[in-house]
């Protein structure tokens, strides 16, 4: 699949904005704080319906105005499509002219891969960021996680608050039963998803680990951490830590818990793998990813590169770029790069994008 325009109206610094994008490879250019990110924004608040970095809406409505518009036409082998979004003190979404009634009903509509220099976090930082990952891409691919996680996290919340209700005012514990129930029921069905995933993960990431590094000197393998496997030893985890759960106020076992490792030479790289060992571990997830979208949807999603040749010396992008051949590419950044690849060059300034 491919984007072939992206319309921008009042959103961020762009006043009303039209951009063609090859179907190949798109180099996005210009100085700092021009507009570069609000491009990716834009094709990322299409595909999941939120922006990967603004905490309001309103900081995506231009400063001088009340509402903005985005809107990104693209093509896949069997259909074209369109997805709207309109922004004031809410989002409000279209497919095909068509008003949704729920941000869920565009999410895998326009499918991407996203890397931007935060993503490193989801190697050295802590286990929801890695949860969010491995969410947003099943979330892409299965609508039905996203129901299942949301109600999941509804009977989490109820059943903290009961937890509250126990400790404050003497409740009876009794009734933490009817939510257990209910969340082993949903912790095992997430839990298969996320296993199904990880093994898909686990299959490919030696092989591609070892087309980025070209060395043969690292070993890589990834990890699920869960103690929901099924029903049943849900169900023995939270009767096991209830005294627990009363004594804090909220729920410590479950799959809002889970996690996953990477591990190059069986060291866990988060801890004690390099900068370089940590780059390239994310870069393979990142590429992981990529191939199992495209099984899974059976054509090639778009890659979002956001300020992220600047992270890869010249092997590494060398090795990167030969590895995302058949995809369009939207890659961003302060310099000008030249690539033997079909691609078309935009500058940005003052949020102004054109074609060079």
């Amino acid at each position: 699949m491919y984007i072939k325009n992206i319309s921008l109206e009042n959103f961020r610094n762009y006043k009303k904005q039209k951009i063609k994008l090859n179907k190949n490879i798109n180099i996005i250019y210009g100085n700092n704080a021009q507009g570069k990110t609000t491009i990716i924004e834009s094709i990322f608040i299409c595909s999941y319906g939120k922006s990967f970095r603004a905490k309001k809406d309103k900081e995506l409505i231009n400063f001088e105005e009340s509402s903005a518009e985005v809107e990104i036409e693209y093509e896949k082998e069997d259909r074209k499509g369109k997805i709207k979004a309109q922004i004031n003190d809410k989002k409000t979404f279209f497919s095909n002219d068509i008003k949704q009634n729920k941000i869920s009903d565009i999410i895998g509509k326009i499918n991407i891969v996203i890397f931007t220099p935060d993503d490193i976090e989801i190697i050295k930082e802590g286990p929801q960021k890695r949860r969010k990952f491995l969410d947003m891409m099943i979330s892409s691919l299965r609508p039905n996680y996203i129901h299942l996680l949301n109600n999941y996290n509804k009977i989490l919340e109820q059943r903290n608050n009961y937890l509250r209700q126990i400790k404050m005012e003497n409740k009876s514990p009794k009734m933490l039963d009817i939510w257990d129930e209910q969340l082993s029921e949903y912790s095992f069905k997430i839990y298969e998803y996320r296993k199904y995933f990880i093994e898909k993960f686990s299959n490919k990431i030696e092989n591609i680990h070892n087309l980025i590094t070209k060395s043969g000197k690292e070993k890589i393998k990834i990890k699920y951490i869960s103690n929901s496997k099924n029903k049943i030893s849900f169900l023995e985890n939270l009767k096991k830590s209830r005294e627990i759960d009363i004594k804090r106020g909220y729920t410590a076992t479950g799959i809002h818990r889970d996690d996953f490792m990477v591990y190059i030479n069986d060291r866990q790289v988060s801890i004690f793998g390099s900068q370089g060992q940590q780059r390239t571990a994310i870069l393979t997830l990142k590429l992981c990813e990529l191939e199992i979208v495209k099984e899974e949807i059976g054509e090639s999603p778009i890659l979002l590169l956001d300020d992220f040749m600047s992270e890869l010396d010249g092997e590494r992008r060398t090795n990167f770029l030969e590895n995302i051949e058949g995809n369009q590419v939207v890659i961003t950044g302060t310099d000008k790069i030249e690539l033997k690849n079909k691609s078309s060059i935009f500058f940005v300034e003052n949020g102004i994008c054109n074609e060079v």
